[in-house]
């Protein structure tokens, strides 16, 4: 008689099948990073400007645009043109305002977009892989857009694009790890305080963090001014369920139906990867609307995921919680009973 082997549980055929995928990445970052990093001269730049906690957002503007510029020039003389050019753009129309600016290796910039000074709604945007000076500028369009959004419903509005962190690369070792969110957690603190001490007191800060960027969220604490941490596009955050993160605020989850990522395993294995998906129910933040958003594509215009994020943004600070809807289906219901 034919032995059959034994069927093993389903699982751990599911899990042997997640641990795969995750090594065979491991492998094809393993190669492509060592020629990427090559592809990545120095450029030159000027130390970034130093303030005191009592410096004001308009003294800082005013220093990091005069920074900015000089860092232009420097790229210019030193032969890397599109790195000057990209500089240029970033102050062209004069609508962009810098709490902070470093032009070195891959930059790091704090753009705020409105009136910080006067605004009681804020959203502060916590970018994923690959952000730098040098693809600013789609970073940059997420903010306008986000911010043109939430005026046309509450003119006391305001964006601050926060690119304070060395992002690393969506085809690396890096990328699987905590290590670099861990470094940009301790830069966003000081943030989070300095907007606190800036803005009016009846402010409330919202962080809307995408991608990797909600791992660099979930190990940031936040303090009562922040009332609302919305996560999307995320391969995970490392810990298993909202309650583990270290906020009093509400948090949010959603995925487009056209974002790659939602491919991602969601294990954690020899602290590589983030374990639990955000938008199971069982992690426990409340669903949201993304619509078909792609992974580059939840602040584009006109999109179901932007008018979900303003709607988290522009949403009342205090009140009972509201309970998330029964399925994913039906997002705006949620938003909805959060007003109450």
């Amino acid at each position: 008689m034919t032995r059959r082997p034994t069927a093993r549980p389903n699982g751990r055929r599911a899990g042997g099948r997640l641990r795969r995928t995750l090594l065979a990445g491991l492998v094809a970052a393993a190669v492509v990073v060592p020629l990427s990093a090559a592809a990545s001269p120095h450029v030159p730049a000027p130390a970034p400007v130093a303030f005191t906690e009592q410096t004001g957002p308009l003294a800082r503007y005013a220093a990091n645009r005069a920074n900015l510029a000089e860092a232009a020039r420097m790229a210019r003389d030193a032969g890397r043109d599109a790195r000057a050019d990209k500089l240029r753009a970033m102050e062209a129309d004069g609508s962009a305002r810098f709490l902070a600016f470093d032009g070195r290796g891959k930059g790091r910039v704090t753009a705020v977009f409105g009136d910080l000074e006067t605004a009681d709604r804020i959203a502060v945007l916590v970018p994923g892989s690959d952000t730098t000076l040098d693809t600013y500028e789609r970073f940059r369009a997420g903010a306008v857009a986000l911010q043109q959004r939430l005026q046309a419903e509450h003119p006391r509005s305001a964006v601050v694009a926060w690119l304070g962190y060395d992002t690393p690369g969506t085809v690396s070792t890096t990328v699987l790890t905590a290590g670099r969110a861990q470094d940009a957690a301790a830069e966003l603190v000081p943030l989070l305080d300095g907007l606190r001490r800036m803005t009016a007191p009846e402010a409330h800060l919202s962080l809307l963090c995408h991608s990797y960027g909600s791992v660099v969220c979930a190990r940031t604490p936040t303090g009562p001014q922040v009332t609302d941490v919305a996560l999307f596009g995320s391969p995970g955050t490392g810990v298993d369920s909202a309650a583990d993160l270290p906020t009093s605020a509400r948090v949010w989850a959603a995925r487009g139906s056209g974002d790659w990522i939602g491919g991602v395993p969601h294990v954690r294995l020899a602290g590589l990867g983030f374990a639990a998906d955000p938008v199971d129910p069982a992690f426990g933040a409340r669903p949201f609307s993304a619509g078909s958003a792609g992974h580059s594509d939840y602040l584009k215009p006109g999109t179901e995921s932007l008018d979900s994020l303003a709607r988290i943004v522009l949403g009342p600070p205090t009140g009972p919680a509201a309970a998330p809807p029964a399925a994913p289906a039906a997002p705006t219901a949620a938003l909805e009973a959060s007003r109450v």
